[in-house]
């Protein structure tokens, strides 16, 4: 649907106009995650600011309210008030005068994209820049944190992923080559609408490549100037799914897996669905059928399981009978039939025609308990791909890091004020910054907040000017906003 923007707030924020001070004249409030619910979460990634710049304060408040008539709009905007709250005074020249102004008086000064900061630490802050519309400030705030915190959100999620990865490759591959392609975006379906999904999968495209979620690489096309023509932004491989394997019946699985391998995908890489019955099967006994075909190809067959506990599944279940194929797990039985080479670190890696990829309920704790397991045993753990899918990606909300945005200072009748609050029944999340706030560096090139700060601060930190009176001020690409990422790793 389209949006109206004059009215895509929290309803108690239609009339905050008239009860902040008489005489306000600034509102400057921030963004920070307060707080994280995850043990292994101490810093943010940064991600999102420009496309909610470009798609909701340019694209949607100029299609939808100051290009339309000023008529139409303040009709609409009294029609929905009304109706929601009933006659009132909330009034409508407020609306008028800004529509009158033709843009949006707001400055929004933030962070690099792709940088990765400190809980507590505010990512960006937000003014008006006209005193006649402080209110608007925080009138944006509700629009502000739904289109941001999830992606910051899943951003974070998707480089905790990459650093897990990157380290047991270190450790067990000696090369890291394979980490970009490790984890595998397959959240799109069970995502909370497509929008959630396409930001959500944008998100994932900073730390990885692969991905299910075609469309999150148009939204990085639109939104941070890649371009799939001249850099790789996302890309999977030809894949099968349990429909695809069941139609050919039970008793012709076997003849299934041939004619996808030879016939239909005869080079390249090609993922199949290997649980659809008797998984253990598919690792002994057709394995060891199709062996000669499989590395006849000049490509990769790449096997999946998606059913039971990935860590038993993949590094073996030590609770299953001694010697069995659920004992051994499905890198070991693919290592009986196929096996490989040592790498520098002196661990075993599959012959690079076979693989295996596990797409169901990971989270970042099984994928840590796999990669030590696979090392555990032995294997390196570039020997097996992450689908990572809603299960990560939707399970979290707004307060999974803590996520707000507030008011920490305001100009009332001329003097400065700072405001914070300091709830006596929170347990210190809750408590805000005071006053101006900005961020710096320290000797360690650590960032760390400065509250009650002055405007010289606020001018002259780590923010730059990203959004100044209805336009984008500071553009990043997402090829900058990849390799900013990239430096904390």
């Amino acid at each position: 649907m389209r949006l109206n923007p004059i009215i895509a707030i929290d309803g108690y924020k239609v009339d905050h106009r008239r009860q902040y001070p008489d005489n306000t004249q600034i509102i400057f409030s921030n963004l920070t995650a307060r707080s994280t619910r995850r043990a292994y979460t101490d810093k943010m990634v940064f991600f999102g600011l420009q496309y909610f710049i470009k798609d909701i304060l340019i694209d949607n408040w100029n299609k939808d309210f100051f290009e339309q008539p000023k008529e139409q709009v303040i009709r609409a905007f009294e029609r929905r008030i009304n109706n929601y709250l009933g006659p009132n005074n909330v009034g409508t020249e407020h609306i008028s005068q800004l529509h009158d102004l033709g843009y949006l008086p707001i400055k929004i000064k933030a962070l690099p994209e792709g940088t990765l900061y400190p809980i507590k630490v505010p990512c960006l802050v937000i003014y008006n820049t006209d005193e006649r519309f402080f209110w608007l400030t925080n009138y944006l705030e509700t629009i502000l944190s739904a289109n941001v915190w999830g992606m910051c959100t899943s951003a974070t999620t998707a480089h905790q992923y990459k650093k897990i990865l990157t380290q047991y490759a270190l450790e067990t591959d000696g090369s890291t080559d394979f980490v970009n392609w490790q984890g595998h975006d397959f959240s799109f379906r069970g995502m909370y609408g497509v929008q959630a999904a396409l930001m959500s999968g944008a998100a994932h495209l900073l730390s990885f490549t692969g991905t299910d979620t075609i469309p999150a690489i148009d939204f990085l096309e639109q939104y941070y100037e890649a371009n799939s023509d001249n850099e790789l932004v996302g890309g999977s491989v030809a894949a099968t799914e349990h429909s695809v394997m069941c139609a050919g019946g039970m008793e012709n699985e076997l003849e299934t897996f041939r004619r996808l391998i030879e016939d239909i995908y005869p080079t390249g890489i090609v993922s199949i669905v290997s649980d659809s019955w008797d998984f253990w099967q598919v690792m002994t006994d057709f394995t060891v059928k199709l062996k000669d075909k499989i590395l006849a190809r000049d490509g990769k067959v790449v096997f999946r399981p998606d059913t039971g506990c990935p860590v038993k599944v993949i590094c073996g279940d030590p609770e299953a009978e001694p010697g069995s194929p659920e004992y051994q797990g499905a890198i070991e039985c693919l290592w009986q039939v196929f096996g490989g080479n040592t790498t520098s670190q002196g661990y075993k890696l599959l012959d690079p025609r076979v693989g295996l990829i596990y797409g169901d309920s990971i989270t970042i704790e099984r994928a840590e308990a796999i990669c030590a397991g696979l090392k555990a045993k032995g294997f390196a753990s570039t020997n097996v791909v992450f689908g990572i899918g809603s299960y990560t990606y939707q399970y979290v909300t707004r307060d999974t890091d803590g996520f707000a945005v507030k008011a920490t200072f305001a100009k009332v009748a001329g003097v400065d004020r700072e405001i914070f609050k300091a709830p006596k029944t929170d347990d210190g999340t809750k408590r805000s910054a005071k006053g101006l706030v900005a961020v710096f560096k320290d000797e360690n090139n650590n960032y760390y907040l400065k509250d009650q700060a002055s405007w010289n601060d606020v001018e002259n930190c780590e923010f730059n000017t990203v959004f100044e009176n209805g336009k984008l001020v500071n553009t990043q690409s997402l090829a900058q906003i990849r390799a900013r990422l990239a430096s904390h790793l």
